[in-house]
């Protein structure tokens, strides 16, 4: 699946790595999404609310689905957020700029999802 056709046929965003604060990237990328008419999920344990939505700890804690796991941690952590957006159902895992798991994005695709790797969502938006 491109990235056009997840856009396009996607609308829930659960963002793993949400901050409150405005300078960072997860915040400005998300604002953008929201903006452009995508639910945005906020899954931050260090957070209660960002952008009027209320926050989660976990993916597993996200009530109703979620179509695409957009992830802004480092590489490290792939591989365990992959593993929860595979039991919760998602349909696609998205990594930011910067992050790259090749593993991850193996499991993720034999488990059916979708998978885009290293490339800012905000940016592929602009582009369509």
């Amino acid at each position: 699946m491109s990235t056009s056709e997840i856009l396009k046929s996607m609308h829930t965003i659960a963002v793993v790595g949400l901050s409150s604060r405005r300078m960072r990237p997860s915040y400005g990328v998300s604002e953008y999404m929201q903006r452009a008419g995508y639910r945005i999920i906020p899954v931050n344990p260090r957070e209660t609310s960002v952008l009027g939505e209320k926050a989660y700890a976990s993916l597993e804690d996200v009530p109703g689905p979620v179509d695409i796991v957009n992830i802004f941690r480092r590489s490290e952590f792939v591989p365990e957020i992959v593993d929860a957006a595979i039991r919760i159902g998602a349909k696609a895992v998205w990594m930011q700029e910067g992050v790259v798991n090749e593993e991850a994005a193996s499991k993720a695709k034999a488990a059916g999802l979708a998978v885009v790797m290293d490339r800012c969502i905000l940016k592929e938006h602009m582009r369509l």
